[in-house]
């Protein structure tokens, strides 16, 4: 199971938080200062994977983003870091909101969907979706006011 996601850029600041399990703040804001110290501190050549706590931290490198998921021991580092790099692409094809592909992609720290192509066209419907309701609102307010005149 995947406890967490995080996004930290270069210089340790963090682009992305997902928590699949309970931390309360302060136990968030260690974990994410242990583990940048950690990742950032790695050389080039080392292995994409730390033991940290009793968990595995598969990270990967992409530009100028460390992509990190926190998963159970027994997890396979290579299924994670398959996870990591779809979501990357996935990113890469879609530049919506991150958050909302890692929820296509990830439910509840478990692997949801596979395929590029459906994540790509539920989140376009769901954008739809969005874009409806926001017309749809927005032609309510309109007879509204028209109504308050």
């Amino acid at each position: 199971m995947i406890h967490f996601v995080l996004l930290i850029s270069r210089q340790g600041k963090v682009r992305l938080t997902k928590w699949y399990s309970p931390y309360s703040q302060k136990e968030r804001s260690k974990v994410i200062r242990e583990l940048s110290s950690e990742i950032l501190s790695r050389g080039p050549k080392l292995c994409n994977f730390v033991e940290w706590r009793g968990f595995k931290v598969v990270y990967k490198r992409y530009a100028s983003l460390y992509f990190c998921i926190c998963s159970d021991q027994d997890d396979n580092e290579l299924e994670t870091l398959s996870i990591i790099h779809h979501y990357v692409e996935t990113l890469d094809r879609y530049f919506g909101s991150a958050y909302f592909i890692l929820d296509e992609i990830l439910l509840a720290g478990e692997m949801q969907e596979t395929s590029k192509r459906t994540t790509l066209r539920l989140i376009a419907a769901q954008e739809e979706l969005l874009e409806a309701a926001k017309e749809e609102a927005s032609s309510l307010s309109s007879i509204i006011a028209q109504a308050t005149k």
